[in-house]
């Protein structure tokens, strides 16, 4: 494996950072599953949460489009929403340039 530019690793962390502040605000008391999945093209981020007791903070999306728009200055994406078992999903997907 190679060290990642330090760019993308900040992208990555922030898109951990704010699936798991969304989930404490959102959905007290879920259990968290962060997966980081480095291939030889593309850097996957998956956060899911088991669904929790709706907080009282109502979100404005802005954490969301921010990261969003962090991601495409890497040509990354990334996907948000619930999960058919219950609870929510946020996963990056993140280009990587081949050596």
């Amino acid at each position: 494996s190679r060290p990642l530019p330090p760019g993308l690793e900040l992208a990555a962390y922030r898109v951990v950072q704010e699936a798991l502040t969304n989930t404490v605000k959102h959905a007290s008391g879920a259990a968290a599953a962060v997966t980081v999945e480095y291939g030889p093209e593309r850097l996957r981020v998956e956060v899911t949460d088991s669904g929790g007791h709706p907080g009282a903070a109502a979100g404005s999306g802005r954490g969301l489009i921010g990261l969003r728009e962090r991601l495409a200055v890497y040509g990354g994406t990334l996907n948000t929403g619930r999960r058919l078992t219950g609870g929510y999903r946020v996963e990056a997907l993140i280009p990587l340039e081949t050596p």
